[in-house]
């Protein structure tokens, strides 16, 4: 029997908590999940993320305090998950895009975001991006680091440019949004998170399509 997973992923307190709550209890429970296919996605992001390493914040946003792009692509896990006053056995353990440093000692998170159009998202991923600042300001094994800041840095589309000679390309918009701190929140998340998961299977949301899918097949197949 496949072991519970204990590792909670900061991208799973945004989307997945948002989404249907029996999918995601089946994913930390028996570790099954549908297969999701994001072409070009990691590749984009990924250069995105590339382009900053070393630079200066100011290179990446005049508002930045003065500082660098520290790292990229750095793995954080952290402490134990303390709900209700027990060690829940579960923790947070994700990637983060870019740690930046600051001239005053503190660090930032950056989470990188490539959108159709320039908005601001930053209220609806603070959860993940102070889950990230939670792990580095309570790692399990490394030296805890203050985090002073964390935001999306985004790339909108603007337009293409080029020629056959030249090679095409498309132009992008960036802009910078900060996320409010805020640990109270992420603790109330992270509560009702694990309990969820810990819990009884959950029922179905209604506008699930893995689970409607499912549905109709059983309907239609039986169990084979």
């Amino acid at each position: 029997m496949t072991e519970p997973r204990a590792a909670i992923s900061p991208s799973d307190l945004t989307y997945a908590w948002g989404d249907c709550h029996r999918c995601l209890w089946l994913k930390y429970n028996h570790q099954v999940q549908a297969p999701v296919t994001m072409p070009l996605i990691g590749d984009l992001a990924d250069m995105q993320e590339k382009y900053f390493i070393g630079a200066k914040t100011s290179d990446m946003h005049p508002s930045l305090p003065e500082g660098r792009v520290h790292s990229h692509g750095g793995w954080v896990a952290s402490k134990n998950i303390i709900v209700d006053g027990k060690d829940s056995g579960l923790f947070i353990r994700g990637k983060y895009d870019l740690l930046l440093e600051f001239s005053d000692g503190t660090f930032g998170i950056v989470d990188c975001k490539l959108q159709k159009n320039d908005y601001d998202k930053s209220q609806f991923y603070a959860p993940q991006l102070e889950s990230y600042a939670f792990s580095l300001e309570n790692p399990q094994k490394d030296s805890p680091r203050t985090i002073s800041l964390t935001g999306l840095f985004t790339w909108s589309l603007d337009k293409p440019w080029g020629n056959v000679n030249a090679g095409f390309g498309y132009r992008v918009n960036s802009a910078w949004y900060p996320a409010e701190r805020n640990p109270i929140a992420l603790q109330e998340r992270l509560s009702d998170f694990v309990r969820m998961i810990q819990g009884e299977c959950p029922p179905s949301k209604d506008s699930c399509g893995q689970c409607n899918y499912v549905v109709a097949r059983r309907e239609i197949l039986g169990n084979g």
